[in-house]
């Protein structure tokens, strides 16, 4: 099938040309139907540039919610078994799609809040500012086998799990897409930084991205510099002029490693007893916690033992901690020579996995 590139036309139609079982993600960043009336302006009664779009006015509810079935349905045959689909949305249409979504037969992992650091004023004066959208991440159904890089999440995140809480920047700056008379390209430009997460979090280097509403590329720009396939549906030629701009001047990266995914579950199982008959440490040397206060030693089996206790190196470590569990590679250390820095015992499973398990 053919990727990497911008189809013009409705979204419904050109997602009908598309084969079944075809695309891995898609991504949606369909019109909001804000029922905005009438024209806003700020407190020096400059005119707010908002969303305004023949694009995202629809008669009635009724008339929205036909149109997200329609666009949905095909959404869903599209879609691998196992593939996973976003929608983005707003407290005026985020609701009834995700009603869509549940009806229509998806199951829904996520929702995703993304806190916008540097939201639009309510200038108004007669709300809450709006400062967050709402992202559904939703399985095709609840037995696919969907892609979640949860330990690369994790390494974004400084070693925490990713929560669920976004904290992301409206696009801004040099980012937003302007026109040759300054003005903005498209109302609505998400920030790469958004999509950065979402690709990186659900798919691997070659899948394939839809999105059907492609706009000014977003989607598309952060698939190519991730080393993922995309396909973009937009029906405005402005928009998709700039898309393809913005795209033609990306580079990808060269280095495929550089991309891949960290998965530990994918690692060989490597347990403590492996390091003791590669010789990488010995029976009866002496393990410490790190700062000394506890000292086992090493048996033969792979266990260890403090006084009349003995057990794995997760079983002892929890046990003299207080806790329920314990990463043992991580609680017990060793030293090279005697009376030398203490490094925890993760450092011999790293060694044995570079030489042995490579």
């Amino acid at each position: 099938m053919k990727t990497n590139f911008i189809m013009h036309g409705d979204s419904i139609e050109q997602m009908k040309k598309l084969p079944d079982n075809s695309v891995d993600v898609i991504f949606a960043d369909p019109p909001y139907n804000m029922q905005l009336g009438g024209d806003l302006h700020r407190p020096d009664n400059t005119k707010v540039d908002a969303v305004n779009d023949a694009w995202d006015k629809f008669s009635d509810f009724a008339a929205y919610d036909d149109f997200t079935v329609e666009w949905m349905n095909q959404a869903r045959r599209i879609l691998k078994e196992n593939g996973t689909m976003w929608v983005i949305g707003s407290y005026h249409n985020i609701f009834r799609v995700g009603a869509k979504i549940q009806d229509l037969g998806f199951w829904i992992l996520n929702d995703i809040v993304w806190v916008k650091t540097n939201p639009m004023p309510n200038f108004r004066g007669t709300r809450f500012t709006n400062a967050h959208e709402t992202l559904i991440w939703c399985a095709k159904s609840e037995k696919s086998k969907y892609t979640f890089n949860y330990d690369s999440m994790k390494n974004f995140n400084d070693g925490l799990q990713m929560r669920s809480d976004w904290h992301v920047p409206i696009c801004l700056g040099s980012e937003r897409l302007k026109d040759e008379a300054g003005k903005k390209v498209h109302t609505t430009q998400k920030p790469e930084a958004l999509l950065y997460r979402i690709i990186l979090a659900s798919t691997n280097p070659g899948d394939v991205i839809l999105d059907p509403f492609f706009g000014t590329g977003t989607t598309g720009a952060v698939a190519k510099k991730l080393g993922r396939h995309y396909i973009g549906i937009e029906r405005d030629e402005n928009y998709i002029k700039y898309a393809q701009k913005r795209l033609d001047a990306i580079t990808q990266i060269a280095d495929d490693t550089a991309l891949e995914p960290v998965n530990k579950k994918a690692e060989p199982r490597i347990p403590f007893g492996s390091v003791i008959e590669h010789g990488l440490i010995k029976p009866g040397t002496k393990l410490f916690d790190i700062k000394r206060r506890y000292c086992a030693t090493v048996k033969a089996d792979g266990s260890i033992y403090l006084g009349s206790d003995h057990g794995s190196i997760h079983q002892m470590g929890a046990k003299v901690a207080g806790l329920a569990s314990c990463n043992g590679w991580t609680f017990w250390h060793f030293e090279r020579k005697k009376n030398d820095d203490l490094l925890p015992l993760d450092t011999l499973r790293q060694q044995l996995k570079s030489e042995i398990f490579c």
